[in-house]
């Protein structure tokens, strides 16, 4: 079953176009690993999925439902969350008041209790401001927040970015973990080692259009295409 189905998605800025008819999809309790170089659309892909840039045309399917030009609140409502590049924690909250605001009623499968057993180290820093946790617990924290809106789709825009390589390793634990507990997932990276163990498919991006889409093991496998989409050996 196809949890996330994006057709034919055109969206931008102004007057410049930056999506140009992507085609996607990801099937339910899967991950896919959205590659490319800088500049090609990502962010703007995971923005427009998110409601925070209005596609000029195309369909974002959850399901049977098309979300594509709804408001974010109400694409969040339909299942959607996001762990944007950069964290955006609430810096002044603790991490018991981001949490309290991000849960969403009861008898949801991410409570406050399920995702501090996930993250002990929250729990260790329950009383503590966000803004004066580290940068690995801060982006804990973002997926806490997003965890809690209890998504059937979890978007992850550079999760990996400022982060030292051993945390980076337990951001990818983290995920592999609800990647276990069935939570799908579009991961947007340029760390291929963050990427490559978390995800089951590769899919690449170039000038706002998907252009290279296979499973890790192929992708990992063929060097000479990396190299010529990603500039990498």
């Amino acid at each position: 079953m196809t949890s996330l189905d994006v057709r034919a998605l055109v969206a931008g800025y102004d007057r410049s176009t930056v999506l140009d008819g992507i085609d996607l999809s990801v099937a339910e309790g899967g991950a896919l690993g959205l590659l490319g170089r800088n500049g090609v659309g990502k962010s703007t892909l995971v923005m427009t999925l998110m409601g925070l840039v209005v596609p000029t045309s195309g369909h974002v399917l959850l399901g049977d439902r098309d979300v594509a030009g709804l408001r974010p609140d109400l694409i969040a409502r339909a299942g959607v969350a996001i762990v944007p590049q950069g964290r955006r924690i609430w810096a002044p909250l603790t991490v018991r008041e981001t949490l309290t605001l991000a849960t969403r009623g009861h008898g949801r499968r991410w409570t406050v209790d399920a995702v501090l057993d996930l993250l002990p180290r929250l729990r260790e820093r329950f009383g503590q401001q966000a803004g004066q946790l580290s940068g690995g617990e801060q982006q804990m924290l973002a997926i806490a927040r997003a965890l809690l809106t209890d998504p059937a789709v979890l978007l992850l825009d550079e999760p990996s970015d400022g982060l030292a390589p051993a945390i980076v390793d337990q951001i990818a634990a983290l995920l592999r973990t609800l990647r276990g507990e069935g939570v799908t997932m579009l991961l947007v990276e340029q760390d291929l080692h963050l990427a490559f163990a978390v995800c089951d498919e590769i899919a690449v991006m170039e000038k706002g259009r998907i252009v290279h889409r296979v499973s890790t093991p192929e992708f990992r496998a063929d060097r000479a295409t990396a190299h010529r989409l990603l500039g990498v050996a």
